[in-house]
């Protein structure tokens, strides 16, 4: 059994917010394994978890943070509320005894800081970027943790959020508005040049529904071939690019001095200065 076996019934994990995030998460640690008694969940909206995770006792259900049971020592609390609702989060759990408890946060902008100046600067706290593809378990998420952290601690993170793609850890919070940047809003930037290619290709005569169609599976088949064959970017670029052909001409302006790469690449600045201010 994984390390994830560490979360018990007497040792639970108290899981705050199960909404689309929420629940692939609890999904892939069910699939794990993990005891459907050793999670607690605190979300107002219940009726579509009960729903989709029946096996879950409904016991360990709650609406409002004042009905969980005052004697629960949780062993991880994962924090999956929206960044504005943060604040009214951690004062309610800080009632609860969290001297042994690993908070592991997945609200984007919240900053370790953060959390030590809503609880004590005494709490293992995990701070983790997820992006949105890990909604159908491809995402990838970057973690950095502070000191109190250990290294099973830091395992069982890994284990827990790698039911929604893989994982990786800095050393340096610092790193965290770059990561934003790239892998958070990342997602955004693969949509939106879907979205360029399908009226472009409009724009050249094709019907809307079909250039829609051919956008979308170029874009999403080019991603499962990078993940799949091994090769870089580059190497993979290279491989359909023709001399003289059409690929190569389309690539002599997106590669140009005034090409996507300046745009990407000022785009990605003006996103970590964004993330730096949201942080504060």
């Amino acid at each position: 059994m994984s390390n994830i076996s560490v979360i018990s019934s007497k040792q639970p994990l108290l899981l705050i917010g199960c909404g689309k995030m929420g629940s692939a998460m609890l999904a892939g640690w069910l699939k794990k394994g993990l005891s459907k008694d050793a999670v607690y969940i605190v979300d107002p909206y219940l009726e579509p978890i009960k729903d989709n995770f029946s096996q879950l006792p409904s016991g360990n259900l709650f609406e409002t943070f004042d009905l969980l049971p005052a004697t629960l020592t949780p062993s991880f609390v994962v924090m999956a509320v929206k960044p504005q609702m943060m604040g009214e989060a951690l004062e309610t759990i800080k009632t609860f005894d969290l001297s042994k408890t690993v908070i592991l946060s997945v609200a984007a902008g919240k900053t370790i800081h953060y959390f030590e100046d809503h609880l004590s600067q005494d709490h293992a706290i995990v701070r983790a970027m997820p992006n949105t593809p890990a909604a159908i378990g491809k995402g990838i998420t970057v973690c950095v943790a502070n000191s109190l952290v250990n290294d099973e601690q830091k395992a069982v993170c890994s284990t827990l959020l790698e039911t929604v793609g893989n994982v990786e850890w800095i050393e340096d919070e610092g790193m965290m508005d770059a990561v934003t940047a790239l892998s958070g809003s990342g997602p955004a930037y693969v949509f939106y040049m879907a979205e360029a290619m399908a009226a472009a290709g409009e724009a050249l005569g094709l019907p809307k529904e079909l250039s829609d169609k051919l956008a979308h599976q170029t874009v999403s088949g080019a991603g499962a071939l990078l993940e799949e064959s091994g090769e870089s970017p580059s190497k993979l670029r290279e491989n359909v690019t023709s001399p003289g052909g059409t690929t190569a001409a389309a690539l002599d302006v997106l590669m140009s001095d005034q090409g996507i790469a300046k745009s990407i690449r000022r785009a990605m600045q003006e996103a970590k200065a964004r993330s730096k201010e949201l942080a504060g």
